[in-house]
């Protein structure tokens, strides 16, 4: 990724903003943070342009960030190796500029961060660890997974989605740092997520955790991972999570859905992209029928309750439609929440975006409501 010091100062502290500000929606802020809630919420953000034609229900916020992110002149994923992928401008660089240019104030963190390496699956699993700065615990815990398709994108680049749950639901979250494709294909990425699910299990005590509240939260790509180990834990018979948070899951492998159709060329993911993953991180094409991918498919009974978050510009939409549909007739309990005028990766940008401010504060509040 293209950080500078700048950028990771304001990575490093951007959610601090993202939780004060959530005291207007569903979620919860202190009222030490209020004043940092007004300002940001007084920081008009608008586009340069007209709507893209992908998207016409683009949100003003929304739009500025896709144009921020085009400016930088990046080759399309698609076109790209994944080692050159992985070097271009991610929506979080946009955001984080954005954040620059406006001048939007940046309080400090309410949380720790440790970095760790786990020996675990046969190699080194890196996660970040993040512990409220007040209280002594044993605290609720959040395992998180990323996004980017198995194969781009890394702790950094989601960092705000992490921390943010983090303050907001006052829990140790750990983020998981699973193995990436090609380098490491199906199904290293899923077992890598499970036996960091299994660590925090039998560890929680050691990051101030509560081993009997858990919990698991993922984006895209990693809400599948999450879906899956809440799938392992039960098939393994150990701890299963109390609740599962799915924001945008890649939930089938079927690219002609309604909203892979009406999204296909959509930013920042785009259905070349989704196809370029998928080569990427399977073996071979047959493997995108797997349960493990096409968690559609999979036996869903007994699994957590659970939340599933969509935006409305987004070839995934439809996948995370689908997987409510599944978990319903399974019997899990379902609530899900779709934002209109958005696009994937909206969900880590509440420092700018209204709706994203409001989607983390609904993930935490359910996730409160689960611990209690």
């Amino acid at each position: 990724m293209k950080h500078n010091f700048l950028k990771s100062t304001l990575l490093a502290g951007i959610c601090a903003i993202t939780v004060s500000a959530c005291s207007s929606g569903t979620g919860s802020g202190t009222a030490g943070d209020s004043t940092a809630a007004d300002t940001s919420s007084k920081t008009e953000i608008k586009p340069s342009g007209a709507a893209p034609d992908w998207g016409k229900s683009i949100k003003p916020e929304m739009q500025a960030v896709i144009e921020k992110l085009g400016s930088y002149g990046d080759k399309p994923i698609e076109s790209l190796s994944p080692v050159e992928a992985r070097k271009n401008h991610t929506p979080t660089d946009a955001v984080m500029d954005l954040v620059a240019e406006k001048n939007i104030p940046i309080p400090a963190p309410q949380v720790d961060t440790v970095g760790k390496d786990l020996a675990l699956n046969g190699g080194n699993i890196h996660v970040r660890i993040y512990k409220p700065k007040v209280g002594n615990g044993p605290f609720p815990v959040i395992v998180y997974y990323h996004g980017g398709g198995f194969v781009i994108a890394n702790l950094d680049v989601y960092n705000a989605s992490a921390q943010g749950l983090a303050e907001q639901v006052g829990a140790v979250v750990v983020s998981v740092a699973y193995r990436l494709a090609p380098e490491n294909k199906f199904p290293t990425a899923h077992n890598d997520a499970f036996a960091a699910y299994e660590w925090v299990v039998k560890n929680a005590m050691s990051i101030k955790g509560d081993a009997k509240k858990i919990a698991v939260v993922g984006e895209s790509a990693g809400g599948n991972l999450a879906a899956n180990v809440s799938i392992m834990a039960r098939d393994k018979k150990i701890t299963l999570p109390l609740h599962q948070v799915l924001v945008y899951p890649i939930a089938q492998s079927d690219m002609n859905t309604e909203s892979y159709v009406k999204y296909a060329a959509a930013k920042p993911l785009n259905k070349p992209m989704m196809a370029w993953f998928t080569k990427h991180y399977l073996n071979t094409m047959t493997e995108a029928k797997d349960p493990r991918i096409s968690l559609i498919n999979a036996n869903l009974k007994g699994l957590p309750p659970t939340t599933i978050i969509t935006a409305e510009i987004d070839p995934l939409n439809s996948d995370g439609k689908m997987l409510e549909e599944k978990f319903s007739a399974a019997g899990v309990k379902v609530d899900s929440k779709n934002y209109d005028g958005v696009t994937h990766e909206f969900f880590g940008m509440a420092i700018i975006v209204p709706q994203a401010k409001d989607a983390q504060g609904y993930a935490a509040s359910q996730l409160k409501k689960a611990f209690q």
